[in-house]
């Protein structure tokens, strides 16, 4: 049995540990509010975005002349995973069931015999897949300065990505990152970013009832319109996944704290016996010393 010294100790550690998580748990909380509003307001610009590029690229005919980067390269054997994690842990499983999902898909192309490239953007998912692919981890950017994510920030990567493509470094790129839903539920989330999907068929696609026409000609405003819808949606994923990360982080501090207060409880009574115990038994000696005399 533990000394009441060291139950002491214990419990000390203990509440210093549930001030650490409070702590983290109220900043992640104040920092959740503003990182869900970025990531509920980039959504729908991300969605409409993509919808109007498939819109114009429906309406021209399949031709040599597209975009690269709207048709693909016509082969599929080199990949680019670009993933998106937190570059501070503390967050419980967030990043781990992302990783998870981003190593099954890897296997299972590297099991089909293609040439996988990985760009890492966030400092935990480097880190855990240095190991397993380190001769597949690309340069990323260091998002740790980043304090606040930019249009600018993502654009960057865009332009990363885009030059990779440009340079026959790679025929398909996709993105793996976390999907904002709730407090306690992030969701995993896989999407192409190369080649973009475009509608089965031709025609004009259908909005909410309204028609898109191009002016002056599609094919103009696919070359202007592709790199910016990159780094719209790099930038949706990037807000998405720190807002994700801001839940889990209180959720996952919030839950540390309870436990911590409820170990500090055990530990407390834990004492209180010992203490009791300790001076029962002094009574007792002491009793029976008066009575030997």
């Amino acid at each position: 049995m533990p000394s009441l010294k060291e139950l002491r100790k214990r419990i000390d550690s203990v509440k210093s540990t549930r001030k650490i998580t409070s702590a983290t748990k109220m900043v992640a909380a104040s920092k959740l509010r503003r990182a869900q509003e970025w990531a509920e307001a980039a959504r729908p610009f991300a969605q409409h975005m993509s919808r109007v590029m498939a819109s114009v690229a429906s309406g021209m005919p399949r031709t040599d002349d597209m975009p690269r980067m709207m048709v693909g390269t016509g082969k599929d054997q080199t990949v680019l995973v670009v993933i998106i994690t937190s570059d501070r842990g503390l967050c419980g499983a967030l990043n781990t069931n992302l990783l998870r999902l981003a190593r099954r898909r890897i296997a299972a192309m590297l099991a089909e015999g293609k040439t996988v490239k990985i760009l890492p953007i966030g400092r935990k998912g480097r880190d855990a897949l240095r190991r397993d692919h380190g001769p597949r981890l690309l340069q990323g950017p260091d998002t740790s300065k980043m304090r606040r994510i930019s249009f600018a920030d993502a654009q960057g990567i865009a332009e990363q990505i885009t030059t990779m493509f440009d340079g026959g470094e790679f025929d398909r790129a996709i993105i793996f990152y976390n999907t904002f839903k709730s407090v306690i539920a992030q969701i995993p989330t896989e999407k192409q970013l190369i080649p973009v999907a475009i509608p089965e068929g031709g025609g004009t696609v259908l909005e909410g009832g309204a028609a898109y026409e191009a002016e002056p000609d599609e094919s103009d405003i696919l070359i202007e319109l592709l790199p910016r819808n990159l780094a719209v949606q790099v930038l949706n994923a990037m807000l998405e996944n720190n807002a994700s990360f801001q839940g889990a982080q209180m959720s996952a501090m919030d839950a540390a704290t309870r436990n911590a207060g409820d170990m500090i409880s055990r530990l407390t009574l834990q004492y209180n016996r010992a203490r009791q115990a300790s001076i029962t038994k002094e009574l007792i000696e002491i009793i029976s010393g008066a009575e030997a005399v």
